[in-house]
């Protein structure tokens, strides 16, 4: 007896604890539903059925995974049929829905076995206002707090999205809007189907700094806010954007930058940088400051595919850069050519000091010769870089780009004493011929960074040359302007023996009267007067007359005249007629390897 009381007391108990639990569930304030092994609804708590608009009644028998769409991917269908048939522990995601007044809410879903049970719980929370504040947090994070306008975070992840889109329109068929993110961080759709191009201006206002230094920060961030109103209102513009394709944001200080998806071709993009530099350059009114501005603006447009974000905003940069350049408040569409150079140009900056180490430099010499009696007087050594990639280079290419990072320093001492060695051997290996100088072009950095005179004599005591055998040329502009330390050292160069040579003379401001102060001895007259004496009958009286006119003046200042650029028997013979004294150029010899010099020395004669 005492046995069966105890059972029926238990019984009971379990069966009000059932009820508690029902209870439970039916009050709870989050929103629960009991589902089968099949996805069934086989219960739903009064929480729920609020948040989806209806009543508890309603939901039952109604399959789960349409409640809360757990079947629009594949990924979630998955893992919400292995919770189903036990597999899986539990399983949560994030989801959109839509209310029946029409709002809409996010939800997280967990999907959880029941114990000692094979169905499942499913619970719904409504997290709205947590993904609403992360939203409002995002926005902040994403955009400018001056302008308003999205970041630099927020406009490489655009930039990122709208490149990997576009670059799938050329692979897939039109498909219908879908979500992605949308300007300021929120979803909007983005039609596929374009042309799988991407356009970029990249733009800073020249001088802004000048006005942040003058007025303040407080009018400079002002500014910055209108401008970022007119770019908006350019690139909103009917015309210069596909269904607002497009993104206006600052990357920080004066810089912004427009996007364009889908553009219609580089004129598309040309047209909004033209509006966005008439737009700039009407006067700013802030609030009684009137201010006038300009901006520089690079152009890129190109395929998406096969193109980084950080491939684009390089190009953007190096294109802005071209823009400052060539003189501001204009835009430069980048040049796939113009940057190959460039490009070109930084390897060889970074490969140039080790490449005098590595021994890839080379000298060839071109004769200089008398006019009178076409005889060898001397050869200008003309340095060449045998580099492993781009082969045999000519000075142009390199000797500006050595000046400006200094190591024209270590060439020029290079290329000096070696062209002294070999003025030298030529003069041990024809010792019955008057010896001939060498002629070795000389940067005024080459004055200012080392001491050329001290290196000059130590060379010269090296190989044996004797002074006089050596000629340093220097470019007429440098010379002209020789004040202190050059002056100083040309003349302590002079005073030693060695040969001062103005080079390309009559290309810069030739001021005559530095003629009689300099410790100069030689005039190289540039090849562009030389080009003008042609035949008699295509010649141009007025180069000859300027010729004859500096021959005469630096004859009477004691000074010796080279003509380069000699091409034509004609040439030579009218520069002879006007007491030219020696020549350099085609006529006699291109540049050769020093051994062809040897053999040209104690010819009888080199003219044609």
């Amino acid at each position: 007896m005492r046995g069966t009381s105890g059972g029926r007391t238990g019984i009971g108990r379990g069966a009000a604890e059932l009820r508690d639990y029902r209870a439970a569930f039916r009050a709870a304030q989050l929103a629960m539903a009991v589902v089968d092994q099949d996805g069934v609804v086989v219960a739903a708590n009064d929480a729920l059925a609020s948040l989806l608009g209806t009543d508890p009644a309603s939901l039952h028998e109604q399959a789960a995974a349409d409640l809360v769409d757990l079947a629009s991917d594949g990924r979630t269908w998955h893992a919400y049929r292995e919770v189903l048939r036990g597999r899986r522990s539990r399983f949560r995601c994030t989801r959109r829905l839509k209310h029946p007044d029409g709002r809409s809410l996010w939800a997280e879903v967990t999907v959880a076995p029941v114990p000692e049970s094979r169905r499942v719980l499913l619970s719904i929370a409504d997290i709205s206002d947590r993904r609403e504040l992360q939203a409002r947090l995002r926005h902040l994070q994403m955009h400018d707090p001056v302008t308003r306008l999205p970041n630099r975070t927020l406009f490489f992840e655009r930039l990122a999205t709208a490149l990997e889109s576009a670059a799938q329109d050329d692979v897939r068929p039109p498909s219908p809007a879908h979500e992605t993110p949308g300007p300021h961080g929120a979803y909007e759709p983005y039609r596929h189907g374009g042309s799988g191009r991407i356009g970029l201006l990249y733009l800073d206002l020249d001088g802004f700094k000048a006005v942040n230094d003058t007025l303040g920060h407080r009018v400079g961030d002002r500014l910055l806010a209108a401008v970022a109103a007119r770019l908006t209102e350019c690139a909103d513009s009917d015309g210069y954007t596909r269904s607002g394709g497009h993104l206006v944001a600052r990357l920080g200080g004066d810089e912004f930058a427009i996007m364009v998806e889908d553009p219609t071709g580089t004129e598309h993009l040309a047209d909004l940088a033209q509006s966005v530099l008439c737009s700039l350059q009407q006067p700013f009114d802030l609030g009684g400051q009137r201010l006038s501005v300009s901006a520089s603006i690079g152009v890129v447009e190109r395929a998406a595919r096969g193109t980084t974000a950080t491939g684009l905003m390089q190009a953007a940069d190096t294109t802005l850069y071209w823009a400052k350049a060539d003189g501001k408040a204009r835009w430069t569409l980048f040049d796939p050519e113009r940057n190959a150079h460039r490009m070109t140009r930084q390897a060889l900056s970074s490969t140039l000091r080790p490449a005098v180490e590595r021994g890839e430099f080379a000298l060839e010499y071109q004769p200089l010769v008398g006019m009178e009696d076409g005889s060898v007087r001397g050869v200008e050594a003309l340095v060449r870089w045998n580099h492993p990639q781009f082969g045999t280079l000519a000075p142009n290419r390199f000797v500006g780009i050595a000046e400006e990072d200094g190591s024209i320093v270590e060439l020029g001492r290079w290329v000096l004493r070696t062209a002294c060695r070999q003025a030298r051997q030529w003069q041990k290996d024809h010792p019955g011929d008057r010896p001939i100088f060498v002629s070795v072009n000389v940067a005024v950095r080459q004055v200012w960074d080392s001491d050329l005179v001290a290196d000059v004599a130590g060379i010269l005591a090296e190989t044996g040359l004797a002074p006089h055998l050596l000629q340093l040329e220097l470019t007429e502009s440098a010379v002209m302007g020789s004040a202190g330390r050059p002056l100083q050292a040309l003349q302590a160069l002079s005073d030693m023996g060695v040969r001062i040579a103005i080079d390309d003379f009559g290309t810069g401001y030739s001021n005559l009267a530095y003629l009689s102060r300099l410790p100069v001895s030689v005039l190289k007259l540039d090849g562009s007067f030389v080009r003008g004496f042609q035949d008699e009958a295509h010649a141009n009286p007025a180069d000859e007359l300027i010729v004859e006119a500096l021959v005469q003046l630096a004859h009477r200042l004691g000074l010796t005249v080279t003509a380069e650029c000699v091409e034509t028997a004609g040439q030579a013979t009218r520069l002879r007629r006007i007491g030219c004294d020696t020549g350099q150029g085609w006529l006699y010899s291109r540049a050769v390897a020093p051994d062809r010099i040897g053999q040209m020395i104690g010819a009888s004669s080199l003219s044609v």
